[in-house]
């Protein structure tokens, strides 16, 4: 009898000791990812761009997908000391790059540069795209969006004229209309954050949800 209940003791003890080992069979392994706070510098902090964000990607981290924030403002920094001509032509440059933290296909682009004057949206265009009120000019459509605002410097350098483009995941249908609307919030999350890193002045940028111009 003794012995019986040596052994159930001991085996209690095993048990215990296995399980404090273990956790409790839950993991402690720390998510992946970056939170929202910390993808491209925190561009989709508030309340609308956080929404928007997880609704185009999903999930609630994620990954960086080949973002160049500094090369960004660096050239619209030179585009705005450069004097210009019919032949200067900018290049965009990945401000930020975004992907779900577990993989798969989705992405999401938002190029930035520096563009002559407008307008940028044409007739033909106006007819597939939502217009909204942010910055000169705000469009877009399901998979792709565009704000522009001006920029003024300070002096020697002159203003110029930003491009926020976002590009969505593919495969969106063409009458999903919230598409327009997260993809814009997110260009214009975007480009009010580098309008406070170059310290832009006038840029006339929504805050939070741009209103469609009816």
């Amino acid at each position: 009898m003794r012995s019986a209940l040596a052994r159930t003791g001991a085996a209690v003890a095993v048990a215990a000791l296995l399980t404090s080992c273990s956790g409790g069979g839950e993991s402690t392994e720390e998510p992946k990812g970056l939170t929202v706070a910390e993808a491209c510098g925190g561009f989709a902090g508030d309340a609308a761009a956080t929404a928007a964000l997880k609704a185009v990607l999903g999930g609630e981290r994620f990954q960086d997908f080949f973002s160049k924030p500094d090369k960004a403002l660096s050239g619209l920094r030179d585009a705005a000391a450069a004097p210009w001509a019919d032949s200067y032509r900018p290049q965009p440059v990945t401000y930020c790059g975004l992907r779900p933290a577990e993989g798969g296909t989705k992405d999401l682009k938002i190029e930035v540069n520096a563009v002559g004057k407008g307008p940028y949206l044409g007739p033909e265009l106006a007819k597939s795209v939502t217009s909204y009120t942010s910055g000169i000019e705000a469009f877009s459509s399901e998979g792709l969006g565009h704000v522009y605002f001006s920029c003024r410097l300070k002096a020697p350098a002159h203003p110029i004229v930003v491009e926020t483009t976002i590009w969505g995941p593919a495969g969106t249908p063409d009458t999903d209309l919230d598409r327009r609307t997260h993809l814009i919030t997110l260009a214009n999350a975007a480009a009010r954050q580098i309008s406070a890193e170059l310290g832009c002045q006038g840029d006339k940028l929504a805050t939070g949800v741009p209103a469609a111009r009816s």
